[in-house]
């Protein structure tokens, strides 16, 4: 009996569970171009055509490999529409009687899998270093479900950068040597791009055609789309950039998108790397004396520690999380996200580039676009489906507990046990972008204030209660309580000021 095989454009991975699980010489794999998985949120027209062209390597090498494939593609005239449509169809087609399916990294496609008529036989997705229930055991019975502790089981697990049980260097963590600001460097290299060939050409066509209203640029587009590019990828960035990704890792720059940054983020989220290839092949590179220790340990703890962590937390705490709003922030994402006008330089290149590259790095969304989000009472949900749209790396999985959890506090101290608010300060010591800025970073109140400095302290006050007590922000309160009357009283007006701005749509 003839059994249908499902891989995901996220399950680009020639040893996925369910193609372990099948059988070649009887089973049909399933891979489906679907109008709704590119329009659940306005994804960037990069992200589309990455994943569509990725899909559609995949897809012959599997037909190489002597699978029989099932492509549909997305301007096919019976095309369903719909991962589950698409299912149903092929399964009438072939005489299917059942599905075999890796778990979804998203509430959404598990739902609509678990809904369809027909069984499905679910595997659960291992190419991760911790499973959903090596997290759970981990959790049961914290207090708090710190990301330092999560990432420390495993390095021991994995014995990555370890000396018997304890870690090489004697720390855990190097990250108080990575927030170094950076200069502009005509000789640094950057992430290694790609010409598309014939069958990325056709995809960004398409993709122009059925998604060109979408937010961002499609052309000139150079992801790698296979394997084989993806693993040159990490072999360029580990040549040419890891050594100086520890130090420089916090930094922006107006003249430099990528600075030490890898980009590989999308290759390993859509299944043409893996985390262990990808962190074992950076522990070579410093036990080779090629890169220092801070790099090297930074960009582990990133891979193994955040994003395995993220997975745990995504999962465990269910299928409400991305809604999730504990500071009741209401406003409307302001339309300078979608590229709207501002006199505000580091907003206006973290969307700038956002748009013409389907990227920015993580302090560009966490101190830039995630803050004044946060310090701007912006409605949690909307600034989750913002990012899920526009990052080529975003899948529900990873981004919503980055975004809800981590940069906006709204799942309410699940993640971080404070929230990630600063002044302008912390993006003028990391960045360039304040010198070319309508505002000044220096001034605290008056014509021309940077906006993080009044709506910092607004975050501050209007959440007083939540937050005074805590020990990593009394101190702020403290400082607040000693400035004089006047100053408070006019640091709330221009605050307001500047917010009833930006709820009337004006450019601010």
């Amino acid at each position: 009996m003839t059994r249908l095989v499902l891989v995901l454009g996220d399950q680009l991975t020639p040893d996925v569970a369910a193609l372990r699980a099948a059988d070649k010489a009887r089973d049909v794999v399933v891979m489906a171009e679907v109008g709704e998985e590119g329009r659940y949120v306005p994804h960037h027209p990069k992200k589309i055509a990455l994943i569509l062209s990725a899909m559609r390597h995949f897809a012959q090498e599997l037909e190489r490999d002597g699978w029989s494939v099932a492509y549909t593609r997305l301007d096919d005239p019976e095309n369903a529409g719909t991962i589950t449509g698409e299912l149903l169809r092929r399964a009438e087609e072939h005489g299917a009687t059942d599905v075999i399916a890796t778990r979804p990294g998203e509430w959404r496609l598990v739902a609509a899998l678990d809904g369809l008529p027909i069984p499905v036989q679910m595997h659960e997705d291992d190419r991760f270093v911790c499973s959903h229930r090596e997290f759970e055991a981990w959790a049961e019975g914290r207090k708090q479900l710190r990301m330092e502790y999560f990432y420390r089981q495993m390095r021991r697990k994995t014995g990555l950068m370890m000396d018997g049980d304890s870690p090489v260097g004697g720390k855990w963590n190097f990250d108080h040597d990575n927030r170094k600001p950076a200069q502009d460097d005509m000789l640094r290299a950057a992430p290694m791009q790609f010409t598309p060939d014939a069958i990325t050409g056709d995809v960004l066509d398409l993709v122009e055609a059925r998604f060109g209203q979408h937010f961002g640029q499609l052309r000139q587009f150079w992801f790698a789309v296979t394997r084989e590019q993806a693993r040159r990828a990490l072999d360029h960035f580990a040549r040419h950039l890891l050594a100086g990704f520890g130090d420089y890792q916090d930094a922006m720059l107006r003249g430099d998108r990528f600075l030490h940054h890898s980009v590989l983020s999308p290759y390993l989220n859509i299944g043409l790397l893996s985390p262990l290839e990808i962190c074992e092949r950076v522990e070579r590179e410093w036990r080779a004396g090629r890169v220092p220790i801070n790099a090297a340990e930074g960009y582990i703890r990133q891979v193994i520690g955040w994003r395995e962590y993220m997975r745990g937390i995504y999962f465990r705490e269910g299928p409400d999380y991305p809604r999730r709003n504990a500071l009741n922030h209401q406003r409307a994402l302001p339309g300078l996200y979608w590229g709207g006008e501002t006199g505000m330089e580091c907003l206006k290149r973290a969307v700038e580039q956002t748009g013409a590259e389907g990227y920015a790095h993580h302090i560009q969304r966490l101190m830039v676009t995630g803050n004044f989000a946060l310090l701007a009472g912006v409605n949690p949900t909307e600034l989750h489906e913002w990012y899920l749209a526009v990052y080529a790396d975003a899948f529900e999985w990873v981004e919503a507990p980055n975004t809800v959890g981590m940069s906006q506090f709204a799942d309410g101290g699940i993640v971080g046990s404070k929230p990630y608010v600063s002044s302008g300060n912390y993006i003028d010591k990391m960045s360039d972008y304040c010198g070319a800025c309508a505002y000044s970073v220096k001034k605290k109140t008056g014509q021309g204030a940077c906006p993080f400095n009044l709506l910092y302290w607004h975050f501050l006050l209007r959440h007083r209660e939540r937050f005074e007590k805590n020990p990593r922000m009394a101190q702020m309160y403290r400082t607040w309580d000693r400035m004089h009357e006047d100053k408070r009283e006019t640091v709330i007006s221009e605050a307001d000021d500047f917010l009833d701005r930006l709820n009337r749509g004006e450019p601010v």
